[in-house]
């Protein structure tokens, strides 16, 4: 039986903040991506490292899933993040500017050492990444690939699309990455929101991300997590259809059937895995909290 591991709001915390680190320990956030990258000047990059290596020793982030976000192979401090990476104990290793497959063949030779549980995450984020999504997603065979992030930020540097909340111009970009996702069992999940406070904003782009099928959203700020949390998560109307899908279809008379009444709608056997997979996501959201709670009591 498959085990959601829920990912509905992933918060980047720059690694060279201390005080940052330890916030994260407090906060709903499903995923918590300490950042060696973007969010860290060039000076701080090895306090930065030292830190976050520490803090995942530590522990005391409860369930949150913990990913390490590296310098690309291309930098000063790529080869050292990468090795000290394999062995820092996180969930996870997210690289940056994945191009094509070969990329993403080198940053998993780098994980050798890593134990099985570590992750291989790949920022989506360049304009020939959408070239070659499908043999990206094909690496999943043959590497430790399990999710994609969208960099929405530098896609927009490197084309020249212009950011707003509907996202227009990259709508394409968007739907295929999902589609190329989906045709090979990778997690996904959306860009960054820049709006701050922008609630309305924020919460309209996490709509559209769902409508696209992403399984989350990557955040800046913790006061982003609550309504990326609430949209990203079945409704109690949807658990509520598809545990009544799932009870139908286990009715003895309609063990052979392909499709069937249920509440006034028909419903598939393809309705039928859906309805499994959202109360899986629901369930595992629901133990996520208990565990929360459990943690601060």
């Amino acid at each position: 039986m498959t085990v959601f591991r829920p990912r509905r709001s992933a918060l980047y915390m720059p690694a060279s903040n201390l005080k940052a680190i330890e916030k994260a320990k407090t906060l709903p956030c499903d995923v918590v991506i300490l950042d060696l990258e973007d969010a860290v000047a060039p000076d701080a990059k090895e306090l930065a490292r030292e830190q976050a290596l520490a803090a995942l020793a530590a522990g005391g982030f409860g369930g949150r899933e913990m990913v390490l976000r590296v310098n690309g192979l291309d930098t000063p401090w790529g080869e050292a993040d990468l090795k000290a990476a394999a062995t820092s104990g996180a969930d996870a290793i997210l690289v940056p500017k994945i191009n094509d497959a070969g990329d993403v063949a080198r940053y998993d030779a780098r994980l050798h050492a890593a134990p099985v549980k570590t992750r291989l995450w790949a920022m989506i984020e360049t304009a020939k990444s959408l070239f070659h999504l499908e043999d990206i997603a094909q690496s999943t065979a043959t590497s430790r690939l399990s999710c994609w992030v969208m960099g929405t930020n530098d896609l927009a540097k490197e084309i020249g699309w212009r950011l707003s909340t509907t996202r227009e111009p990259f709508a394409a970009a968007l739907s295929l990455s999902v589609a190329a996702a989906r045709g090979h069992g990778l997690v996904i999940l959306d860009g960054v929101f820049n709006g701050l406070e922008d609630p309305a904003g924020l919460e309209a782009q996490c709509r559209q991300g769902l409508d696209f099928g992403f399984d989350g959203k990557t955040l800046i700020h913790p006061n982003q997590v609550e309504i990326t949390n609430r949209v990203f998560a079945p409704t109690a109307e949807e658990i509520a259809f598809a545990r009544a899908v799932i009870a139908a279809f286990e009715l003895p008379e309609n063990a052979d059937k392909g499709a069937i009444r249920v509440e006034g709608k028909m419903a598939e056997r393809l309705h039928l895995a859906q309805a499994r997979k959202t109360v899986a996501v629901a369930e595992a959201i629901a133990a996520r909290a208990r565990s929360a709670k459990a943690v601060s009591s």
